[in-house]
């Protein structure tokens, strides 16, 4: 609609007031790309409200945008939580949670087998904060409750464990935790849609959107999802939401809008890409398992696994899309296979539409020498795989030619 003193703008004017359409009568099917960094208000009154929060109107980009609040209501909707923050990469989310809720003298417990930026942050914040951290292995919550002191704030897991894929055990950890007062952050980007921590008493979970949310190795981003807080009865009494978001914004850590809409897109294609993945990497797993050239394959899957009875209780709908697998032959055996791969492509991330694999003891975990990889569980020689959506069949039919040339 045109107002009449339009008619009077110079072409100047026109050009930088376009006409900005609100769908009356119908609505878009899809999410739009708010791609706006700024938002107008009629008057002083109403744009003053909107500084008290995340869940006030619409600012300034770095606060909050409309496809990034849908990207975020939605994942708070998958793992049952009561709201959610993006962030522009899975360590924006780490970063804003640890730097948000501790404090110089502060202790945290941690499971032993972190991902690698999530203990290089922790261990950055030992020495710059002072903050104190105990490592236990994930298994033995009399571990967690022995370690546990005045000071201790926080509890850092991991669902499944890279890459030795070791199951968390969740409900009897985080028990100890709560009973406690601590706060518990669970990184479940290794099992979106089969595990919801929250279920088993978690306060936030974490995810590198990067992976298993986008799923198409396009963009990059990260998601933590809250827990409601005893006692609240909305979203603006989420007291652990507010602290993170108000230092995520502080960070300049928060989402952009157009990688938020391109994870909204592959969500809608999560559940069906995750059940395909992982059921085709506990059939690559059992063949390995039955491969001459190889000497252990660890997937929470398979009945030997250490943690298969506690994987199946958290994960009915499948182990997860990543194993790993130590071939006969060592260090130099794990690097001809990574080189020899022809389909499976030579990559650190996961959670992609192709399959990845990777050589830790040659670049993830190049700093640590022998005995440092049996400290946490890593052969030598182990190779990650992280499935994607090819047929199992001709992964398979890779793998056994990659074996050949590396054993």
């Amino acid at each position: 609609m045109t107002h009449d003193h339009d008619r009077d703008l110079h072409p100047e004017t026109r050009a930088v007031h376009p006409p900005v359409i609100t769908p009356s009568g119908s609505r878009p099917l899809g999410v739009p790309i708010y791609q706006s960094h700024i938002f107008a208000f009629d008057g002083a009154a109403e744009m003053a409200a909107a500084f008290e929060g995340p869940d006030a109107a619409y600012l300034y980009g770095r606060w909050s945008n409309p496809t990034v609040r849908a990207l975020e209501d939605a994942v708070a909707g998958l793992e049952g939580g009561a709201a959610a923050l993006a962030s522009a990469s899975g360590m924006g989310t780490i970063n804003a949670v640890l730097t948000a809720l501790l404090r110089s003298g502060d202790h945290v417990i941690a499971q032993s087998c972190l991902y690698g930026g999530t203990y290089a942050l922790l261990a950055d914040l030992a020495r710059r904060w002072d903050v104190e951290v105990t490592y236990v292995s994930g298994n033995d919550p009399a571990e967690v409750r022995d370690a546990l002191r005045p000071r201790t704030r926080l509890l850092v897991l991991e669902t499944i464990a890279n890459p030795t894929t070791q199951v968390a055990d969740l409900p009897a950890l985080i028990a100890v935790a709560r009973e406690a007062g601590v706060t518990t952050m669970v990184d479940n980007t290794f099992a979106p849609v089969l595990c919801r921590p929250l279920e088993h008493g978690a306060d936030i979970v974490v995810h590198s959107a990067t992976k298993y949310l986008g799923g198409h190795g396009d963009i990059l981003g990260g998601i933590a999802v809250f827990a409601w807080s005893p006692g609240a009865s909305s979203q603006e009494e989420n007291v652990l939401h507010h602290r993170v978001w108000k230092r995520a914004t502080e960070l300049g850590a928060t989402a952009d809008p157009f990688a938020a809409w391109l994870t909204l897109r592959g969500i809608a294609t999560l559940p069906l890409r995750i059940e395909r993945a992982s059921r085709t990497a506990l059939d690559l797993a059992r063949r390995l398992a039955e491969h001459p050239a190889v000497a252990h394959v660890a997937h929470p899957g398979l009945p030997g696994h250490p943690q298969h009875d506690l994987a199946r209780r958290l994960m009915p709908g499948g182990g997860g899309a990543v194993l790993s697998f130590e071939p006969v032959g060592g260090r130099e055996a794990g690097r001809v296979f990574t080189d020899s791969v022809e389909l499976a492509s030579l990559a650190a991330s996961l959670g992609d539409a192709s399959t990845l694999v990777m050589h830790p003891a040659s670049t993830s975990h190049r700093q640590l020498d022998a005995a440092a990889l049996a400290a946490a569980q890593i052969g030598e020689g182990t190779v990650r795989v992280a499935v994607g959506l090819e047929h199992p069949d001709d992964l398979w039919a890779d793998f056994e030619r990659a074996l050949a040339k590396a054993t």
